[in-house]
């Protein structure tokens, strides 16, 4: 059975879509974009959209969509401005992403989100057998972090601290090793500070360089620890 690895958090500009691009290529996954704001997976990976959408085609007439094969990136089934308006119930896009998954019969399927509890991303997190909730070390984004694991600290949740600096504040680090100890949540391995691409491989997965620039080495390398966290996740 395919596993579904669901990338959420309930703030934004915490690495999200970046992780779930980087963990879809490393797992082998297909990529499927849930998130409608403009910046979201679908432009990074360079996706120019139709007049036909074919997330909101597959939702409408019942299909299987094939995701659009990617080059030193993930396939992708890519997401649409109108999905927002769009979107089906919780229950009906667990239902759709579980068949999606067995059709396409790959060990993993990873799911980008909208940040926030919108019926598609509680959707996402009701079929994940994972979720994955990157985290900035910020008063902000740990408020978020928290709202999130009240609403639903008895899903499968794996966080990874995101953006770390080399030395962090350790006011912050307390307050997120407060949380994870009181509910007894996993933690991936950190993921620190790192650089943005060149605009010429903006559209590669960084772990997708061969051989890695030496700037990159030490965040693909984190990349892929948190890749082999999310494969093993459950396993004794």
């Amino acid at each position: 059975m395919s596993k579904i690895v669901t990338v959420a958090a309930y703030k934004g500009g915490v690495g999200k879509t970046t992780l779930a691009l980087e963990l879809a290529y490393l797992l082998d996954a297909p990529l499927v974009d849930l998130d409608w704001d403009k910046g979201g997976a679908t432009k990074r990976w360079g996706y120019q959209p139709t007049e036909t959408s074919p997330l909101l085609s597959a939702l409408e007439r019942g299909s299987v969509p094939r995701p659009r094969r990617g080059r030193s990136k993930a396939d992708l089934v890519p997401g649409d401005r109108d999905f927002e308006a769009n979107q089906p119930e919780a229950d009906v896009v667990a239902e759709v992403l579980e068949k999606w998954a067995a059709e396409w019969a790959r060990p993993f399927v990873v799911v980008d989100t909208h940040p926030g509890g919108s019926p598609a991303t509680l959707g996402a997190m009701n079929a994940a057998s994972v979720v994955v909730t990157p985290t900035v070390l910020a008063t902000g984004e740990l408020d978020g972090l928290e709202g999130l694991i009240e609403e639903t600290a008895d899903y499968p949740l794996l966080i990874v601290p995101n953006k770390v600096p080399r030395i962090p504040d350790r006011r912050l680090t307390g307050r997120l090793k407060d949380l994870v100890t009181r509910y007894e949540l996993p933690v991936a391995p950190v993921v620190s500070e790192h650089r943005r691409l060149p605009k010429r491989s903006a559209r590669m997965a960084v772990s997708a360089f061969a051989p890695t620039p030496k700037t990159w080495e030490r965040y693909a390398t984190e990349l892929r620890d948190v890749a082999e966290a999310v494969r093993t996740y459950g396993h004794e």
